[in-house]
């Protein structure tokens, strides 16, 4: 509603945005994000999800239209600024000095780490880590909307020597950087109440030249590459997004820090399969280097897979898929349309196991769809009567004779029969990485358009920002 009143405010027609109790911070820096600082807000009383029908009309009436009306009228005061209106010291402006532990507990105080120690970002430490890359510092790779902040070259650097990425991690968070700036990604919606966070997944054969580990714990702290670079998009979401709990932050829970998963490159190469990001980008190979990123709510592990054939190890993991999809299936129809794109990570004993029986991962796709199924009388349940998410409770049968879903959805009216999680098998996202000996899987519950898909390439080469060239004599 709050983007909507921004449209209107953006063409000269007053507005109001009703936001629900506890997210007139947010509110207020999503209107500063865009332009408009002191954005009139009405105030909904406790959550609209824990009240009865007539409790919530009641408490609009008693309270919230009074705060529309004032609103409109300018009659009421303006809500309170965020703490982020203070004027912001420049990018070089030294703002602390002190020892080690004075600038931590200074960093901590302020929001601007994760609570874990970090490298002081002194102008030499930065300068010193832009030195080799040959990048402008002050290039502009797009903006961040929560925050109306551009996305420099430099904020990136800050940032990366906090966490201790090497400069040849540039190109890979340069590569993030702009897909935090795609609007396909939609980077804004990083604070959901859900706590859905992203994960990103590193394709191509340089990916073990830069440090990164695709193999026993790939997706666990202790490799460097992989862990410092999953760290700074976490504190450049922070710091230069705001996603913060008193601004842009409001997941219920939220997830632990996801270190950055890389695919096994040499396993592919070995099985002939393309890799992820090729699934999101067809112009993408097996000898791309491209990053990858989308968020996700859940996970689980679907350990020790038995079997020796696809035909055996597909119900198990197909099984696997469906029960981390949940509330989630409303991308499905609902909060989304056709846009929930679970991950499933199979460890390269399991790919190989495909593969040596001559399946392509389409064939995968299209076998795990068979077998990634729930009840639909449960697929009703998550996407209506336990959630308000989707509105009319609407039953399977009737979306897919209104064209909302495809036919498999309705293949009879019995509500025990067995629908798909996805409305098409290449909606099943699948990645390659883990321990090469054991026969383990990971599944995960995407975030529909709240971080959608979004692949960009990596660009290895010098750059030539910083290069004076000379055109040749005539």
């Amino acid at each position: 509603m709050l983007r909507a009143a921004i449209a209107a405010e953006s063409a000269g027609i007053p507005s109001v945005s009703i936001v629900c109790e506890g997210f007139e911070g947010q509110a207020a820096a999503t209107g500063r994000g865009h332009g408009f600082d002191d954005m009139a807000l009405a105030v909904t009383v406790g959550h609209v999800d824990a009240q009865s029908a007539d409790v919530m009309i009641g408490n609009f009436l008693t309270h919230t239209v009074d705060l529309v009306v004032d609103g409109l009228t300018g009659s009421g005061a303006a809500p309170a600024a965020a703490d982020g209106t203070a004027v912001e010291p420049a990018a070089v402006d030294i703002v602390a000095r002190g020892s080690l532990d004075e600038i931590n507990r200074l960093f901590v105080e302020r929001g601007w780490s994760d609570g874990l120690p970090v490298i002081p970002p002194t102008r030499e430490r930065v300068e010193s880590f832009l030195a080799v890359t040959g990048h402008d510092p002050w290039k502009v790779i797009g903006r961040a909307v929560s925050s109306g902040r551009d996305l420099t070259v430099w904020s990136i650097a800050v940032n990366a020597v906090m966490t201790g990425c090497d400069p040849a991690h540039l190109p890979v968070l340069l590569a993030a950087a702009r897909i935090l700036a795609d609007q396909r990604y939609g980077a804004e919606h990083s604070g959901n109440t859900t706590g859905a966070d992203a994960l990103m997944i590193l394709n191509g054969p340089a990916a073990s030249g830069l440090g990164f580990n695709s193999g026993p714990g790939a997706m666990r702290e202790g490799t460097h590459a992989n862990t410092s670079v999953g760290r700074w998009l976490r504190l450049y979401l922070r710091n230069v997004f705001d996603f913060t709990t008193e601004q842009h932050d409001k997941a219920t829970f939220g997830n632990s820090t996801r270190v950055v998963l890389t695919e096994n490159h040499d396993t592919l190469v070995d099985i002939g399969w393309e890799p992820l990001c090729a699934q999101i980008d067809t112009n993408l190979g097996i000898d791309s280097n491209a990053l990858t990123m989308a968020r996700f709510n859940s996970g689980a592990i679907i350990g020790s897979v038995f079997g020796s054939t696809p035909e055996e190890i597909t119900p198990y993991l197909g099984n696997g898929l469906a029960r981390v999809s949940g509330w989630d299936l409303t991308h499905v129809h609902g909060l989304g349309h056709d846009q929930f794109q679970p991950l499933l990570v199979l460890s390269p004993i399991l790919a190989r196991t495909y593969a040596a029986a001559g399946w392509s991962k389409a064939d995968v796709q299209r076998a795990l769809f068979e077998h990634a199924r729930i009840p639909a009388a449960q697929f009703e349940r998550l996407i209506g009567e336990w959630s308000n998410l989707t509105a009319g409770r609407p039953r399977l049968v009737d979306l897919v004779s209104e064209g909302h879903l495809p036919d498999v959805f309705a293949a009879s009216d019995d509500p025990d029969r067995p629908v798909p999680v996805v409305t098409r098998p290449e909606r099943i996202m699948i990645a390659v990485a883990g321990d090469p000996n054991r026969t383990n899987a990971y599944a995960l519950a995407n975030d529909g358009p709240h971080g959608w898909w979004t692949t960009k390439t990596i660009d290895l080469d010098p750059s030539l920002d910083l290069v004076c060239t000379i055109p040749p004599r005539a």
